[in-house]
Order: C-alpha cells, then structure tokens, then sequence
C-alpha cells in the first residue's frame, strides 16, 4: 500500500481515490453544489461511485481549504452517461477514508 502524503501525482492520485471508493467502510460526502449538478445531469450517487471506482486522474491537484487535504479531478464514463465522459472535483482523505465530492460536469 502506497503511503505517500499529498499532493500525489496524477497516476498515484488514481490509484489512491479507486483503492478509498472500493473500501467498504469508505465515509463518502457530496456538498449541494454537486447534488444539484447529479440531479441537472440525470445521474445518480452510483454513477459518481463507479466514476471514481473505475476513473483516472489526469491533472495535478489544487490545494483544498483544508490543510493537508487537495483536489482532484477524476474522469470517466458511468453506466448513465451514455458516450459522455464525467469530470468529478473530489477531496480524498486516505487516513479518515473518506470522499468528498465537490461537483460533476460533463468533460466535455
């Protein structure tokens, strides 16, 4: 198990996110901005936990406002998405294991 501290590199921030998504006791949040974009897309909590389940993470993170803590974007397709590609704005946190979602677009 990689225990390298954030910021991780974009190869190393997929692996991270998909291992913290696929923990059962995995604690998974999404801020009412992203819940108001699930609901203007037609996608559903398990659309965004396959996403981040079987995505990639292409760019480098941002920091978050929580110390220690950075952003990520993570791409892929879901079963509800058709041919289009969502883009995920996520706050892992490996210690606590958790996931904040902070919103969903379409990539393109």
């Amino acid at each position: 198990m990689s225990q390298q501290s954030q910021p991780w590199r974009p190869a190393v921030a997929t692996t991270e996110i998909r291992r913290i998504a696929r923990d059962p006791t995995c604690g998974f949040a999404c801020t009412e901005h992203a819940r108001e974009r699930l609901n203007e897309r037609s996608l559903i909590i398990s659309d965004v936990l396959f996403v981040l389940r079987q995505g990639y993470v292409y760019a480098d993170p941002e920091p978050s406002t929580v110390s220690g803590l950075f952003k990520y974007k993570v791409e892929g397709q879901s079963p509800n998405s058709g041919a289009r590609f969502l883009r995920m704005v996520v706050i892992p946190d490996r210690r606590a294991s958790e996931i904040k979602v902070v919103t969903v677009m379409w990539r393109d």
